[in-house]
């Protein structure tokens, strides 16, 4: 797979380019939908009569399907122009909303939410890899904090939007909402949008992509059976066993395919230091931010009593301030480096996440607001850094390659951090009404037990931002 689009010359310093800002609006549409259904997780486990561990699959099976689809879009873009991506790639978002819009069951329900990532799936790379193309270094922090509105604080500002739709009535309106507004902005992307290559002929491996979805679909499938009971342990077990041993197979297959030219994801973007450490950095970032946009809806409402409105209420600020903040956090990186936006803002993740440990029947709800904003704040201070320090890492030619992996493996992170919270509280849970706990006290030890997984997590990115250099380009990156 070679670089998507083909090279042009930059955009004006201190302007954003029209076809960057198009793709970003796009992006945000889509990819709000990646999380607005979290915060319906307790109407659907009363409308649809399904398990917990089932409800939250309509989240999980939507960012399996994005790291199935993602690695796709590089083969995918060589062979049609940006207007033709782009025009694909809403068309299929938009059948996919209608389809869940009018779901009968859950298992339909799925195949719509399936059918809406394959569309989200291929706007990430087509906008991170244009970005990279279009915007002048200098420039890139600046933009990769507008970008940031989309690929961040869309995911943050899910639940808050479905708590107000959902006050108004059923998780249908959740799509029937949304549909209207994202067939807009296919219409109006389509009739602004540039072609900025030409469309290259292009080979495809489908046994990486076969033992792709395998690989990673197994290893959260089954994660997810471990919550379900003591019966579907031994089962839990073997099916994570066979994502690993596929997930190996497809390294190896990758790095046989290098030496042809053709391989689905190059696996040499490791070999450049900043990316690899900016991956991890995302990629655990991601599960932490999921991890607790599922785990808090379940406190504020199960727990706490709050509505699915009010709960939206006590979250958007959070996920304002993240969107707010994204465009200033890029310019004090084009200004200052990654390390002065990087260290603290992993560390706040952390202090943020601990905090949330204490969870309790009685804490008070601006103390939840605020330690939700806190996470939101420096995870905006990860992000933007993150995704351009990484990207710069790279050479051109691996751009492509390199978008197509920090896509991958974050939604990746995301549906493990989901499956792992939802199995950690469930099993704790269980546990403690085997012991004699009430269900209430039960279900609050597993949401504690379920935080202090996720915190343990996020003290790995304080070791990796102290790692990172403050500019893309060091000599670990040659």
């Amino acid at each position: 797979m070679t670089t998507v689009i083909e090279e042009r010359p930059a955009a004006k310093a201190g302007r954003t380019p029209a076809v960057v800002r198009l793709l970003v609006l796009a992006t945000f549409v889509v990819i709000l939908n990646e999380t607005i259904m979290i915060n319906a997780i307790p109407r659907l486990m009363d409308s649809l009569h399904i398990t917990e561990q089932s409800a939250q699959w309509v989240s999980t099976a939507f960012m399996l399907a994005m790291a199935a689809v993602i690695p796709v879009t590089g083969w995918f873009l060589q062979r049609v122009t940006t207007r033709q991506a782009y025009a694909i790639a809403m068309g299929v978002f938009l059948v996919g909303t209608a389809l869940s819009a009018v779901a009968p069951s859950f298992e339909v329900l799925l195949v719509g939410r399936i059918v809406q990532a394959a569309g989200t799936a291929v706007m990430m790379p087509l906008l991170m890899t244009t970005l990279m193309i279009v915007v002048p270094e200098q420039d890139r922090g600046r933009v990769m904090g507008n970008v940031t509105l989309a690929i961040s604080v869309a995911p943050a500002l899910g639940p808050a939007v479905s708590g107000l739709i959902l006050q108004a009535g059923s998780w249908r309106l959740l799509f029937v909402v949304v549909l209207p507004i994202a067939g807009l902005v296919t219409l109006f992307g389509l009739r602004k949008m540039e072609n900025i290559g030409e469309p290259a002929a292009g080979s495809i491996d489908w046994p990486s992509v076969a033992v792709a979805t395998l690989g990673f679909g197994g290893l959260v499938y089954g994660l997810s059976l471990f919550g379900e009971g003591h019966g579907s342990v031994g089962a839990g077990i073997g099916v994570v066993g066979a994502g690993a041993a596929a997930i190996a197979v497809f390294v190896f297959r990758q790095l046989r395919l290098q030496r042809t030219g053709t391989p689905l994801m190059d696996l040499r973007t490791l070999k450049h230091g900043t990316f690899t450490l900016s991956l991890v950095l995302m990629s655990i970032g991601f599960l932490a931010m999921l991890g607790a946009m599922i785990l808090l809806p379940l406190y504020l409402q199960n727990l706490r009593g709050l509505s699915p409105l009010e709960t939206g209420l006590l979250v958007m600020p959070g996920g304002l301030i993240m969107g707010l903040l994204g465009p200033t956090i890029g310019k004090a990186f084009d200004r200052f480096g990654s390390r002065p936006l990087i260290v603290p803002g992993s560390i706040g993740m952390v202090v943020s996440l601990g905090a949330f440990t204490q969870v309790s029947a009685t804490m008070p709800f601006w103390v939840v607001l605020g330690l939700h904003a806190l996470l939101m704040v420096s995870l905006a201070a990860t992000f933007t850094p993150c995704f351009t320090l990484g990207m710069g890492g790279l050479p051109a030619h691996l751009y492509s390659h390199g978008s197509s992996m920090l896509g991958t493996l974050q939604q990746v992170a995301a549906a493990f951090g989901t499956a792992l919270v939802v199995t950690v509280m469930s099993s704790r849970t269980t546990a403690l009404l085997a012991e004699g706990s009430s269900p209430a006290q039960a279900q609050m030890g597993g949401m504690r037990l379920a935080f202090v997984v996720v915190a343990a997590l996020s003290v790995v990115t304080v070791a990796v931002a102290l790692r990172l250099p403050n500019r893309a380009g060091s000599p670990s990156d040659d």
